[in-house]
């Protein structure tokens, strides 16, 4: 006998394991009643056997008729509410609410353990499920005689895949049929030998797929299993009944969203995928074991789903025991998204018929009395947090807390994360200890408090988060490392199709400029400066504005709506460098949308007003509605391209954004959040296009390759930075050890303005009869210090007074520093030239490719003295002709492109018919045009040559002449 390797034998691998392992019981398909969608002998077995005296009450099973009547309400219920909320909430029929299920018990509880035991888990394979027709799902597991979940199979061995199944779902599966309609299945799982993908709402051929893998090195798929399929964990570990009733209970749900401009619901079914459950699970796993005093960090790829990862980990920490009292008082999830408040409100709905658990803190006092009336989960924004803590302080020191922080990076500088650890505390300083047990206690204050838990969630690490809330390692050299606790990396999300390739389709514009002077005289400006403030100059100018505005209108109109991307919905951002260029743009825009009688609309997004034409204008001013509505907006016809000016570059979820026009230099976490705004997935979108003005290739590379798998910190920051700084401070001379001791002793007693402001003031003047560079060295040092201490302060093991008190001496002292302003040494440059031509040359577009590493950082940089800048003055003549001609950086390179041109041209078929068919003047007139043109495709190669050749009108018609007379010979032979 030789081994099966057919699909029926994948079904009787996972039907045997959970009959044999785990006390499935095994249905036939003659138990499915095609006309409810129900085992109802099931239903009917659990109801007698759980809750009989509810079932005489309302006589549902005294006769067929009855029975009919009962099973037709629960069917209507199923359909309506949808499995989850049955389970979850019950079912009334007539005087009676019966549970349908009985959830997971707690050790404590017997009773709640003999009834969990009550319940019905059952598997049923080959299941003839429909009235229409002869089909069978390979799978159906069921729940007190309510189908749960369907399953296709699929065998590699036998040549079928899971896209098999996901196509028998798509395109042999009738939606509309009760089992397959929408809520009344929680998921649908399409798997095979080696992938596992699932789907919560069938909808034909638009039925979306996601992957449910655990990964493998950092990509998509699974790893290998020593023991058994890669895909067993689906019924080894995922279909256990715990685990099975784990997701139930608490992760899977019917999720409705009112829509408040057209006042429609929008419903959709969640379950969880393998990330986030196996996170959450992990996470909570910890807390029980550990306790309070933990922290954890969290790398998730932008778009993977955190808001759900966090909304599930908050509702189920709440529910943690430490014997029998609650393991911590409340959770509080700071975040910078207001609407988050809303989707965990209305998730945790979905779990609990009483749901007054979460509540919104803006200021101390909300809190406070959120606190007091018992809500266990409080939501509030990054930048109120450090407020709302400053005035609790003691009232929290014998709470206990979880701290979900969302996009960590954003919300631990630190002076904020200081503010909430010392608040948290309760190590604020009491009246009558003395100055050494004041400053003892803020600086225990500021470390990472013992009584609360830290869970940080990150798609972009910085070294400051790693080293805050990473989990610790030893690196080979002896270096203290730091990596996350969890990750689902942006290479992972990628190959899975669960968020788009963003780089896929990169194409760069390349700006040319030619600038004259405008004067007789050549006056000197600094070399630096002045390319820096012609940059600005050019770009600011409204031909600049009108090419590229007019770029943009032209492939939004011709690639993305002409071409029905997304099925005709596609969406695009145009990301500016500042509020004024935002509001340039949009109307330039608008303008051009107008003139080519175009259907669709532009919205500017913008933070507070600008002076704008003569007078301060807001984004309502400009759009014509209230900043409430743009995101409403944005999702319905005929707004479609969103003008941003930092707003919306980070947490905004629209899934039909497809497009992205970037006009703002982007680096490091700034380029991966602005440009992931487009990775969310659509069942419709099949790509995403980036023309980007401002930014090259290999830049981006550069700032996505640091966080497209696990980003590690190499190395801790070296305190011994401190110390340097403070040698470099002290050398300035303009205080004393004394000045530092009495001024914490008065401030750290109350003492009046009157007395602090003189001990201030005295440093202030020691530091204006400095040497100017002097200065310079002392006020970035003293910035850095600042910058830094807070920080280390946390993270270290010791503590020093010394630094606490020079942190307080210098966060007053910084404030009445003066300005040292750097001398501008351009003045007069902009009135010394005119603008002569502009031009914008596309790229090709591009797949900008990102290595298969992890990513190790360098530790936070302290900072070092710098002294005054080193000046590069030039004639104004030297710097227009670096700006806008020939000052060859790489001149051999430049030869070897002007040789290869003749080469080039002869294999241009247009120019070869023009040689060999017209005369000289129309083959020149070709060759100029198929020139242009090459030399535009070579711009990849180098762009120092065809800059000077597209800029520079004399340059072009000697090389064109030169190329010409090569060519033309050649052809002709």
């Amino acid at each position: 006998m030789v081994t099966d390797t057919s699909e029926k034998n994948l079904e009787t691998i996972l039907v045997s394991y959970l009959c044999d392992s785990q006390g499935y019981e095994k249905g036939i398909s003659e138990d499915y009643s095609k006309d409810y969608a129900l085992d109802t002998e099931r239903v009917k077995r659990f109801i007698l056997s759980t809750q009989k005296k509810k079932a005489e009450n309302t006589a549902c099973f005294v006769s067929e008729v009855s029975e009919r009547k009962f099973f037709a309400e629960l069917n209507k219920q199923l359909a309506s509410r949808g499995i989850t909320d049955v389970l979850r909430k019950g079912f009334r029929y007539i005087s009676e609410l019966f549970d349908m299920y009985y959830p997971l018990p707690s050790e404590l509880n017997p009773t709640a353990q003999e009834m969990y035991a009550k319940n019905i888990f059952c598997v049923t394979r080959q299941l003839f499920y429909s009235k229409d027709n002869s089909n069978s799902i390979d799978v159906m597991v069921s729940l007190n005689g309510m189908p749960v979940m369907t399953m296709e199979l699929k065998n590699h061995y036998t040549n079928q895949t899971v896209e098999n199944a996901i196509r028998q779902y798509q395109t042999d599966r009738d939606a509309s049929d009760p089992l397959l309609a929408p809520k009344r299945c929680a998921v649908h799982f399409a798997v095979d030998d080696d992938n596992i993908r699932m789907c919560t709402w069938l909808c034909g051929k638009s039925s979306w797929f996601l992957p449910f893998d655990k990964g493998a090195n950092g990509g998509a798929g699974n790893p290998v299993n020593p023991n058994g399929l890669r895909t067993s964990y689906l019924w080894g570990d995922i279909l256990k009944k715990e685990s099975l009733s784990d997701i139930l209970e608490n992760y899977a749900q019917v999720v409705k969203k009112k829509d408040e401009k057209t006042g429609k619901e929008k419903i959709s079914v969640v379950w969880p995928r393998y990330h986030q459950l196996e996170v959450v699970r992990q996470l909570l796993s910890e807390t029980r074991a550990k306790g309070v005093g933990q922290r954890y960090l969290i790398q998730h790829s932008a778009g993977s789903g955190k808001s759900n990862s966090i909304t599930w980990l908050a509702y189920q920490l709440v529910g943690l025991l430490d014997g029998t009292e609650p393991l911590m008082d409340s959770v509080i999830v700071v975040t910078d998204r207001v609407n988050l408040d809303k989707q965990i409100r209305d998730n945790i709905a979905a779990f609990k018929r009483l749901s007054n658990l979460v509540a919104w803190a803006d200021s101390a006092e909300t809190l406070r009395k959120n606190l007091e009336s018992g809500k266990k989960i409080i939501i509030t924004i990054v930048h109120k947090f450090p407020f709302i803590l400053e005035t609790i302080g003691s009232e929290m020191k014998h709470k206990r807390f979880g701290i979900i922080i969302d996009e960590a990076h954003s919300s631990q500088n630190g002076s904020m994360s200081a503010k909430m650890n010392i608040a948290l505390s309760g190590n604020v300083g009491e009246d009558g200890e003395d100055l050494e047990d004041k400053l003892n206690a803020i600086i225990e204050g500021r470390k990472m408090v013992k009584n609360a838990n830290y869970y940080a969630f990150t798609a972009t690490p910085k070294n400051k988060t790693l080293q805050m809330f990473g989990t610790a390692f030893e690196q080979p050299d002896g270096e203290i490392g730091h990596r996350p606790f969890h990750e689902y990396t942006m290479k992972q999300a990628i190959e899975e199709g669960f968020i788009m390739d963003v780089l896929k389709h990169y194409t760069t514009y390349n700006s040319y400029y030619k600038i004259v002077k405008a004067i007789e005289s050549d006056p000197e400006f600094e070399k630096k400066q002045a390319q820096k403030k012609l940059r600005a100059f050019v770009e600011s100018q409204p031909e600049t504005i009108q090419q590229k505005a007019s770029i943009i209108v032209e492939h939004f109109h011709s690639q993305i709506i002409d071409k029905g991307k997304m099925g005709g919905q596609a969406r695009a951002m145009v990301v500016t460098s500042s509020i004024l260029r935002a509001i340039e743009f949009y109307y330039e825009i608008s303008r051009l949308l107008e003139e080519r009688k175009s259907p669709y609309k532009a919205i500017v997004a913008f933070s507070g007003s600008k002076n704008y034409g003569g007078k301060d204008v807001t984004e309502s001013d400009v759009n014509g509605f209230p900043s409430k509505d743009i995101e409403g907006n944005m999702e319905c016809d005929p707004y479609r391209i969103l003008v941003v000016a930092e707003k919306f570059q980070t947490g905004y979820d629209q899934p039909l954004l497809h497009t992205m026009y970037v006009d703002r230099v982007l680096t490091d976490v700034k380029a991966v959040q602005t440009l992931s705004r487009l990775n969310r997935c659509h069942p419709k979108k099949r790509d995403t296009f980036v023309l980007d003005f401002a930014n090259d290739a290999e830049s981006i590379k550069n700032s996505f390759q640091r966080f497209y798998k696990t980003t590690i910190l190499s190395k801790e920051t070296d305190p011994n930075r401190l110390n340097d700084l403070i040698q470099e401070i002290e050398s300035a001379n303009i205080y004393s050890e004394e000045d530092i001791f009495i001024l914490n002793e008065k401030y750290w007693t109350g003492a009046s303005r009157e007395e602090i402001d003189p001990i201030i003031n005295n440093s202030v003047e020691r530091f204006k009869e400095l040497d100017e560079n002097i200065q310079i060295r002392c006020k970035s040092s003293i910035k850095s210090f600042l910058r830094t201490y807070p920080f280390l302060a946390a993270v270290l093991p010791f503590k020093s007074v010394e630094w606490e008190k020079l942190n307080t001496y210098f966060s007053l002292l910084i404030h009445k520093l003066p300005v040292l302003r750097g001398e501008d040494f351009t003045e007069g440059l902009i009135e010394a030239i005119d603008f002569d031509q502009y031009r914008i040359v596309k790229g090709e577009e591009q797949k900008i490719e990102l290595e298969n590493s992890d990513a190790e950082i360098e530790p936070t940089p302290v900072g070092t003295p710098k002294g005054k800048a080193e000046l590069n003055m030039a004639r104004l003549s030297e710097i227009l002709d670096e700006f806008n001609g020939i000052n060859w950086l790489d001149k051999e390179k430049a030869k070897q492109q002007l040789e290869e041109l003749p080469v080039r041209l002869q294999a241009d078929e247009a120019f070869v018919n023009a040689a060999r068919n017209s005369d000289k003047e129309t083959a020149q007139q070709q060759c100029n045009m198929s020139l242009m043109m090459i030399i535009a495709r070579m711009l990849n190669e180098n762009t120092e040559f065809c800059r000077n050749y597209l800029d520079n009108p004399d340059f072009m018609n000697f090389i064109n002449q030169r190329v010409f007379n090569a060519a033309y010979e050649n052809a002709n032979k």
